[in-house]
């Protein structure tokens, strides 16, 4: 395969479509690879092009980041690689101010991510998850002030409201602070709920997505089926878990797998590879992180880029995950759209007006889906 490269956001830094996530770095959990196999894994991305490295602080209590740093070190990649990590997380737990998004934290985790990684800048630094309580102020501060220390290029946010990402936009933009060049969050067929608020704010304010899960952790690989019995992977072993991103067993994915299986044996791909071209060839997609155990799950994830999905077979992959559109964002159809325009349906705005969202040259309509 030939990898290429997005902008990422409105940003100058390119990255690989395809980033390399390494929290399967470690067997802390139970499920991921050993340093050996991690290291393979690393091998067998950067010989396929990949550039982008994706990691968090508390990633197998810290394994993730250590192991990360040192792959690229011993290489002498730190030039050519783009080193995304994250903060939010408590790594002492009984101390408040050892997590969330407060400036104390921030400054804190940074220092830590560095050392672990032995580097002394982070390409991409990421708030993991919003705290629901630090300001957006304080937030975009702490880290507008990172990026001028020298200790961050550029910011990112992870599983935040899309309110919360708007305002922080907006900030930066109002105040001169850095501003947000990437959104990561969780994008599948199984999961399509960025759709309505983070893909519009994506293409119009310059965050490229960084998705994580595009197969659903496992789901849309084929390894599982709705008779299955007993604990057969990760998600299966997650079925009586509290955590959103792991109730994936439902009547509706299961219709969607079903569909998948058929469209990939007509497109004679695999189901993991076509779940992956249908992710990652989505309006405001800029990187697509996957995530393996093996060197050849790997490999077989790097070929998604390799085909295309026919527009017949791509309506069909559309059709059976498409979810119903939540208030207000199911107020706005047709019916009001001609009561708005006094009876008269107006289209789109005119050629140049706004720059089209176009996926490998053919324009499409965000609002479609």
């Amino acid at each position: 395969m030939t990898m290429t490269y997005y902008m990422l956001g409105n940003s100058g830094l390119r990255v690989s479509r395809l980033a390399l996530g390494t929290m399967t770095f470690g067997t802390e959990l139970g499920w991921g690879a050993d340093k050996d196999t991690a290291s393979a894994i690393f091998d067998a991305y950067v010989e396929a092009g990949g550039n982008f490295f994706d990691t968090a602080d508390l990633y197998t209590s810290g394994t993730a980041e250590t192991w990360l740093g040192s792959f690229i070190s011993e290489r002498g990649l730190r030039d050519k690689a783009v080193i995304a990590t994250k903060f939010t997380m408590n790594s002492d737990p009984g101390n408040p101010n050892a997590g969330g998004n407060g400036r104390k934290n921030i400054m804190r985790a940074v220092d830590a991510s560095l050392k672990r990684l032995g580097t002394d800048y982070i390409d991409l630094y990421f708030l993991h998850v919003w705290d629901r309580l630090t300001p957006a102020e304080e937030v975009l501060r702490t880290l507008d002030d990172l990026v001028r220390a020298g200790k961050v290029r550029h910011i990112g946010l992870s599983n935040v409201p899309g309110w919360y990402a708007g305002r922080t936009q907006a900030i930066a933009e109002l105040r001169g602070y850095e501003p947000i060049s990437a959104l990561q969050l969780e994008y599948s067929l199984a999961q399509r709920d960025i759709e309505h608020e983070f893909v519009p704010f994506a293409t119009r304010h310059g965050a490229g997505i960084m998705v994580w899960s595009p197969m659903a952790s496992g789901l849309l690989s084929g390894k599982y089926r709705p008779t299955q019995a007993g604990n057969a992977g990760r998600l299966d072993g997650f079925r009586n878990t509290t955590h959103p991103s792991f109730q994936k067993f439902s009547e509706r994915n299961w219709a969607i797998v079903a569909e998948l299986e058929k469209v990939a044996a007509e497109l004679g791909h695999s189901m993991a590879q076509t779940a992956l071209n249908w992710v990652v060839t989505q309006p405001g997609v800029a990187t697509v992180i996957l995530g393996a155990t093996k060197v050849a799950q790997l490999q077989d994830n790097l070929a998604a880029l390799d085909f295309s999905i026919p527009v017949e077979l791509r309506q069909r992959l559309d059709k059976v995950s498409r979810a119903s559109a939540p208030y207000p964002y199911s107020y706005f159809g047709p019916e009001i759209q001609v009561r708005v325009a006094g009876g008269v349906v107006t289209g789109d705005k005119p050629s140049g007006y706004a720059p089209p969202v176009t996926i490998e040259g053919e324009v499409v309509s965000i609002s479609s889906n």
